[in-house]
């Protein structure tokens, strides 16, 4: 049975909980994006290059990570990182136990799933433009900085906007498995509030309902940036 009262805001009421847990939820999925963008730039672009070895390295790190779990990778990047950064710790002479930030490590790992996925949206787009303007560019005299700006980036942006926007709900989607490190996003607060008040289903139901209504939003949102990369071109088509 569902129990509106159990979510008010104020000290009767899990409201305040779950509005800040929604907050983390969306601070993770927007660094996350970000982070999973800038992989994704230099990962698509070994992936054109003609080096074999650069081509091998994206390859091998798009393939890896897509083949296993994410949950898996999180657990690696969480236990991992903390090994690392311990082993580093002791050549300095320090012994000690050392936890990593729970937000950076959930943006770190969250980044690295999300940017496999941009990774093959970037390099679609790229091979999706006319090779001949780039080089009609250069017959006029632009320079490469110039044919970059006002060639390459509006159109990269008008293909890759779409492909983002599927990326950006699965990453939103994927902050639901973050808890593990600790961090109270939505799912975790879930379980929280579950376990104290005994009653899982409006807790559930409440998180089912965030969760719709940020991929809604951001959908909504995604839609409107393509119809806005899409003017120009579509006016002289």
């Amino acid at each position: 049975m569902f129990k509106f009262e159990k979510l008010i805001f104020g000290d009767l009421g899990w409201g305040d909980e779950f509005l800040i847990a929604t907050l983390m939820t969306i601070m993770v999925s927007i660094c996350s994006m970000g982070l999973g963008i800038f992989i994704a730039i230099f990962a698509a672009w070994a992936k054109l290059t003609l080096s074999k070895f650069l081509n091998f390295i994206s390859n091998f790190y798009t393939t890896v990570v897509r083949g296993i779990p994410e949950l898996l990778v999180i657990y690696l990047i969480f236990f991992g990182g903390s090994a690392v950064v311990m082993k580093l710790a002791k050549v300095f002479g320090y012994n000690g136990y050392i936890e990593l930030n729970a937000f950076i490590i959930s943006v770190v790992a969250i980044g690295i799933i999300s940017a496999t996925y941009s990774t093959e949206v970037l390099r679609a787009a790229f091979l999706s433009i006319d090779r001949g303007q780039v080089e009609a560019a250069k017959t006029l005299g632009l320079s490469k900085f110039q044919i970059f700006y006002k060639i390459l980036v509006p159109q990269v942006l008008r293909h890759a906007i779409p492909g983002l926007g599927n990326v950006w709900q699965v990453t939103l989607k994927d902050t639901s498995l973050i808890s593990v490190t600790g961090l109270v996003e939505i799912m975790r607060q879930t379980r929280i509030s579950s376990n104290v008040e005994h009653s899982p289903l409006t807790f559930l139901i409440t998180a089912a309902f965030l969760y719709l209504f940020l991929t809604t939003f951001s959908g909504k949102f995604f839609n409107y940036l393509e119809r806005q990369t899409n003017k120009g071109f579509a006016q002289t088509s």
